[in-house]
């Protein structure tokens, strides 16, 4: 908290670097050629749909925002590259909305260095907010403390006895395997069995056949979506069928789309409801009609990520008045709840020792192709 408090202060006279007369600019780190590229697509569609009706009712205090993207490929070498571009020779405000874990731990230096806003990046890695770092506001819950609440909820709705975990070989997959091991201490339990796979893989077969040799009746997947349809389609090819649950990373529509009959019966933890256009609220079917209109196929949960992080930004940017700079904007967001939104999400909290604004978790399942709540 210390930390957090001194750096506050010495913002006071920090220039407001992508604050200009007219024009208000601000970057993210997305995937969209590598591992995560369709969430990394979809998030900048919802990103730039939000920018365009921000644009379109006079911007924020009549700046007109302005939203540099960089494409990292889910390498953290690029994403140390594309931050620096954006921070040093296109001057951005803030990040927001980067996604991905190993990614935005190694840009994460980088941004502390420059005095950048971190606002929201579209992982749930601890990391973001544990200790408290000044500049950066999460709102995704770790997943271990996703795992640690959803795993005793699966195993009750499962029926799963013999519970193994496959995971990436990185920060994103060891959270993982801790929130794994919490959520099963929670229950009596514990693992019977573990194994990883290098970030990028595409061949599961081996993995996929310890699992089965340990008898597994629930797997824990630390997957991104193209892993969680690759493990799940060799464990059907080999006649593996236990029950999977997945965290966040893998709740998109594009799993059940690519997956098909493969992934069906998935568990996932879900913190922002994925949008369909024919079903559900009518503010959300409405929402995804307008998404499809504008961008010709049907919105994930990514793309409402990719919204809502630049709908909060905005309401924050608002709040803070016309002379926005980064420490009136902690300031607001340290004093001021940000509103509650249509895809779910409660009101969001900050305090200057807390930089995770929402901590509820749900379970959902994929039934018929589609997400449905498991609650």
């Amino acid at each position: 908290m210390a930390l957090v408090l001194g750096t506050a202060a010495a913002l006071a006279g920090a220039q407001a670097r992508g604050v200009g007369p007219q024009e208000l600019r601000i970057g993210t780190l997305l995937d969209l050629s590598g591992a995560l590229a369709s969430a990394g697509k979809d998030a900048r569609d919802g990103m730039q749909m939000r920018v365009d009706e921000i644009n379109a009712q006079g911007g924020i205090g009549g700046r007109k925002l302005r939203l540099l993207v960089e494409d990292h490929g889910y390498d953290p070498k690029r994403a140390v590259l594309g931050a620096q571009k954006l921070i040093e020779r296109d001057g951005v405000f803030a990040i927001v909305g980067q996604l991905g874990t190993a990614p935005m731990m190694a840009s994460a230096g980088l941004l502390r260095q420059t005095q950048t806003l971190n606002f929201m990046p579209l992982t749930a890695t601890a990391l973001t907010y544990e200790p408290p770092q000044p500049l950066t506001f999460a709102y995704l819950p770790s997943y271990v403390d996703q795992l640690s609440k959803g795993l005793p909820a699966f195993l009750r709705q499962s029926g799963a006895r013999t519970v193994c975990t496959v995971y990436q070989d990185d920060e994103f997959g060891q959270e993982i395997l801790r929130g794994s091991e919490a959520g099963l201490k929670a229950a009596g339990r514990t693992l019977a069995e573990r194994t990883s796979y290098k970030r990028g893989a595409t061949d599961f077969s081996s993995q996929v056949a310890r699992l089965a040799a340990a008898g597994c009746d629930g797997v824990v997947l630390g997957t991104v979506i193209r892993e969680t349809v690759g493990v799940m389609t060799e464990a059907r090819k080999i006649g593996f069928r236990p029950a999977f649950l997945a965290t966040v990373s893998a709740y998109s529509a594009t799993v059940p789309r690519l997956g098909g009959e493969a992934v069906e019966g998935l568990y996932a933890s879900v913190v922002i409801d994925q949008p369909y256009a024919d079903s559900g609220p009518a503010p959300v079917r409405a929402w995804a009609q307008r998404y499809k209109a504008a961008f010709g196929e049907e919105p994930s949960v990514f793309s409402a990520q990719g919204y809502f992080v630049i709908d909060s930004f905005a309401a924050a940017a608002r709040a803070a008045g016309p002379a926005l700079d980064t420490a009136s904007l902690v300031k607001t967001l340290e004093t001021q709840p940000l509103p509650a939104t249509l895809f779910g999400t409660p009101e969001i909290r900050y305090a200057p020792g807390r930089r995770l604004g929402i901590d509820a978790v749900r379970l959902a399942r994929i039934h018929d192709g589609r997400w449905v709540s498991a609650d």
